[in-house]
């Protein structure tokens, strides 16, 4: 019988080793593509590392090419008002404090509740000394140096204190995000390194003229017009100092270093708000708006400092009736 059925024929042995052989070239293949896979990849990750690295390089580069600038004209991170400064203002602008004459140079006595100072012609001690910290956004800050500006500049212009305003910034978040305490303070140190006669203007008018919390402040273009108009000369030099944010960094190390203090003559005074006012040492803790009452206080610390010992002399101007 004959059958059409193709009978099951053992596989020659050359053709089981042609298979095998096709299946090792294909494995070979599929393992040098997973070999130039790992190798594509790793060096991606390498360009990217190394890119990565490179930014943060130059970014740091940056940051050490532009190191945080200190203003000039400071002392113990401060501006010290000089009778030159006072001198300036009188001379520039009825819109800043005059000194309140002393009864002695006088023809009436000053209102009751201001102070004036009156050297003692045996002094041999250093001045009162007194510290201002001054937020710009601070409505304390703006109501103490509304209460206080005359009888501190009368006590600077006859050598009985000396006054440093100090310029931080604690109310940065205060203002919708334009980070208008910062800023000020900022253009604060600007005008103390540039001309420091016409700082002890701007840094009143600052105060005087104060925009409210949680508004955006002044603007940049608003700071810079102001400090032209309390005095300061080269506009051009200003406005790139103010704009280019010259002393942010500054004023920001600054405050920190008065919150973890101590302040200056102080052993444990922090600054814990603003304003914060130090006088020999010693913080006030009285009322912002009552001149009388913080010349008291400056009174007595005076008397602690000097007790024993010739210096000074600070005491309230009499009234009206009291010097009859």
């Amino acid at each position: 019988m004959s059958s059409d059925e193709t009978p099951n024929v053992p596989t020659p042995p050359h053709s089981r080793a042609a298979v095998r052989e096709k299946a090792q070239q294909v494995n070979a293949q599929q393992s040098r593509a997973r070999i130039i896979r790992r190798v594509i990849i790793a060096a991606v990750a390498v360009i990217v590392v190394g890119a990565a690295g490179g930014a943060v390089a130059w970014a740091v580069g940056s940051a050490v090419s532009k190191p945080s600038l200190t203003p000039s004209n400071l002392q113990d991170d401060g501006v010290v008002v000089t009778k030159e400064d006072l001198a300036s203002v009188r001379a520039g602008s009825g819109s800043t404090p005059t000194p309140t004459p002393s009864p002695s140079t006088a023809g009436s006595a000053a209102p009751t509740g201001s102070a004036s100072p009156t050297p003692d012609p045996t002094a041999t001690a250093d001045a009162v000394d007194i510290h201002v910290y001054v937020d710009y956004l601070s409505p304390g800050a703006s109501d103490f140096e509304r209460a206080n500006a005359k009888q501190l500049a009368t006590w600077v212009d006859q050598d009985a204190a000396t006054v440093t305003y100090h310029p931080v910034a604690l109310l940065t978040a205060n203002s919708n995000g334009t980070k208008y305490s910062l800023r000020a303070a900022s253009a604060a140190a600007c005008v103390a390194s540039m001309q420091p006669e016409v700082f002890y203007a701007f840094n009143h008018a600052l105060l005087v003229d104060q925009p409210k919390q949680d508004t955006d402040g002044k603007s940049d273009k608003e700071l810079i017009a102001l400090a032209i108009s309390s005095g300061v000369k080269d506009a051009k030099g200003l406005q790139t100092c103010v704009e280019e944010s010259t002393y942010d960094s500054w004023v920001k190390d600054v405050t920190q270093r008065a919150v973890d203090g101590p302040l200056p003559g102080s052993k444990k005074g922090a600054l814990s708000g603003a304003p914060t006012i130090v006088v020999n040492g010693q913080v006030y803790a009285g009322s912002l708006t009552d001149a009388a009452e913080f010349s008291q206080f400056v009174l007595s610390v005076a008397s602690d400092s000097y007790y024993g010992t010739p210096g000074p002399t600070l005491s309230p101007t009499p009234s009206p009736s009291a010097a009859k």
